[in-house]
């Protein structure tokens, strides 16, 4: 089938907390004696029902992860498992203000997430950077708090700054000061916009935000000058199908817009946004979505670049990950 052949991958839009399995979350929740079983089934699954319910269930797990170890652990099991299924490069959300909220400075947060990033590179080669988040539903003080910490405490895996949290709250136009100071600090910027929110609020992030990449961004295609205006701008869309089908933006993948968009003209990229959330990985994305809409292996290495050609990483990284692509070519 179209999906089956091992194309080599690349992410850009998953939220680590987001990708924290369950077991691992009742591991730590039992250590903290935090009673998680309003989140996890008897068959360990998460449970929620909708975006809110969602959201409510991201925060509660996110809130185990209390040490630096804790993210060192996940971390390196996310990159590990993405490097399993074939990928080559991966960037994770980070969320300063969850590691706040669990007692730890942004500092430790981050050395803990680089510890586990560069052990899974150790024994995989799989390469990592981060991408530091506000949310934007804990408003304009907490964004540029995060856009602050990330530049006074310079990584050199911390390569990009964004914007996520609940859509229907707070303007693009509010958060454009810490935008700013993040791009003048050297990162990559993008920003969510386009899932719950519709071409209006892709506009918006373009016009306040100044991002060259959209997390999501797929609601464009009811808004056909937006669509011409992503192709000529060559914006690169963070694209998470599974994740859209689960939250019911689309009842099913082949109703969903990325191949029209891809056909049109738009640089799109596949991503597992919160994987054991939407039960997905990214190997399922690139699957599901090349037998859904015929992809061939070339269309999937396509898919690819785009995202290293759009990756918040050096040019040096960059090139050796474009020949590490084209040196997989059967």
């Amino acid at each position: 089938m179209a999906g089956e052949v091992n194309v080599p991958k690349a992410e850009l839009h998953c939220h680590i907390e987001g990708a924290a399995p369950p077991s691992l979350v009742r591991k730590f929740a039992q250590r903290e004696n935090v009673d998680v079983s309003a989140i996890i089934d008897a068959n360990g699954r998460y449970i929620w029902s909708d975006f809110t319910t969602f959201l409510s269930a991201y925060d509660l797990a996110s809130s185990v992860f209390r040490r630096p170890g804790d993210y060192a652990q996940l971390s390196e099991s996310y990159f590990r498992m993405l490097a399993a299924e074939g990928a080559i490069y991966g960037e994770i959300f980070i969320s300063p203000d969850h590691a706040t909220a669990a007692g730890l400075s942004y500092k430790a947060y981050v050395e803990g997430l680089a510890a586990g990033i560069e052990r899974a590179k150790a024994e995989t080669g799989i390469e990592g950077r981060m991408v530091a988040i506000g949310v934007r539903h804990f408003g304009t003080t907490a964004v540029e708090k995060v856009a602050k910490d990330v530049i006074a405490n310079p990584h050199p895996l911390v390569t990009g700054f964004g914007l996520a949290g609940d859509e229907r709250e707070g303007h693009p136009a509010n958060f454009a000061k810490a935008f700013r100071m993040a791009g003048e600090a050297g990162l990559g910027l993008t920003a969510h916009a386009g899932e719950f929110g519709g071409p209006e609020s892709i506009m918006a992030a373009l016009d306040f935000l100044r991002v060259k990449r959209i997390g999501h961004g797929v609601r464009a295609i009811e808004n056909k000058a937006l669509v011409e205006r992503l192709a000529e701008e060559r914006i690169v869309l963070e694209v998470c199908p599974g994740s859209n089908v689960a939250l019911g933006l689309y009842p099913v993948l082949r109703f969903h817009p990325i191949n029209l968009l891809r056909r049109a003209g738009v640089r799109v990229t596949l991503n597992s946004d919160d994987p054991p959330f939407f039960h997905t990985t990214l190997g399922r994305e690139y699957s599901q979505t090349a037998k859904t809409f015929g992809w061939s292996p070339e269309d999937q290495r396509a898919i690819t670049r785009t995202a290293i050609e759009a990756a918040f990483c050096d040019r040096g990284t960059k090139e050796r990950l474009l020949a590490r692509l084209d040196s997989a070519k059967t």
